[in-house]
């Protein structure tokens, strides 16, 4: 983990190319206490030492199946493996037998990714690994903090250009989304959690790879009226924030791999490009 020393910030954006429905303005000072944060997302290898300790059981198995993108599921083995689609969103297959285990559906493993990022997890299946671990998730504010590495109202991590000098630092979707990932920045999935450089704070993979969830339930508008010391969000809700994007993120349809950017999602979903990092008070 790496301690982080907090202190006042300016969190959210006024980018004009925001979705006006996620709610990522007003930009507004937020200051943290100090706090400690997971240098990168948990892992399949440390979810694994979680779940050999514990016999957890994610709700993807619980409930037998879990969203897999649709060109990374066998296409001899699609009509097998595809139960249902998303009807605003049919590139995501609902796939039986799929887990943070078993990725992509019944015959792909981790076993060859044990530092890729674990995915399929819920936010109850990160809460629980944070019970085991002696940590807790992110309050949103943490996690633009974070994602920041202490530069002020930039776009990514690293600046406001998404490839400074042509040079990719980020694992996102190239080409036309949904049909062709070229894979131009050498991934056409999940990746190693530390393939691309870290931001200013050390931390790796804040954008792109997999979203990340945070404690706090989404609110398009409750932050323009909370407290500005440590906010965690609304006290209630039926989504949680996610934060950061994901090999998926595109211009075109979902450009929120900026670290302003949030979506919500509810906290018993799981996909194959949403997984967690940890944090603790300082």
């Amino acid at each position: 983990m790496a301690q982080l020393p907090g202190g006042s910030f300016l969190m959210g954006t006024d980018y004009e190319g925001a979705f006006p429905d996620d709610g990522e303005g007003p930009v507004r000072e937020v200051t943290l206490d100090p706090f400690w944060i997971d240098r990168a997302p948990v892992t399949n290898a440390l979810f694994s030492k979680f779940v050999e300790e514990t016999n957890y059981r994610t709700e993807a198995e619980r409930f037998g199946w879990s969203f897999v993108f649709w060109s990374h599921i066998p296409q001899n083995r699609f009509q097998e493996l595809v139960e249902d689609t998303v009807a605003a969103a049919p590139w995501w297959c609902k796939v039986r037998g799929t887990s943070w285990r078993t990725p992509e559906g019944p015959g792909s493993d981790v076993s060859s990714r044990p530092t890729h990022p674990v995915v399929h997890v819920s936010w109850n299946d990160a809460a629980s690994f944070c019970e085991w671990s002696g940590q807790r998730l992110p309050t949103e504010a943490e996690w633009e903090y974070a994602a920041r590495g202490g530069l002020v109202q930039k776009l990514y991590p690293w600046g406001d250009q998404l490839r400074p000098n042509g040079k990719h630092l980020c694992n996102i979707w190239q080409g036309e989304f949904p049909r062709e990932d070229t894979g131009e920045d050498g991934f056409g999935g999940t990746c190693p959690i530390d393939a691309f450089p870290p931001n200013g704070f050390g931390l790796y993979s804040m954008t792109g790879n997999t979203w990340e969830w945070c404690a706090d339930w989404f609110s398009p508008s409750f932050h323009g009226t909370a407290v500005s010391t440590n906010p965690s969000g609304p006290p209630e809700g039926d989504a949680k924030v996610m934060k950061g994007g994901s090999f998926l993120c595109h211009k075109s349809y979902c450009n929120r791999y900026r670290v302003a950017a949030r979506s919500p999602n509810t906290p018993d979903s799981s996909t194959s490009h949403l997984g967690f990092r940890c944090a603790r008070n300082g």
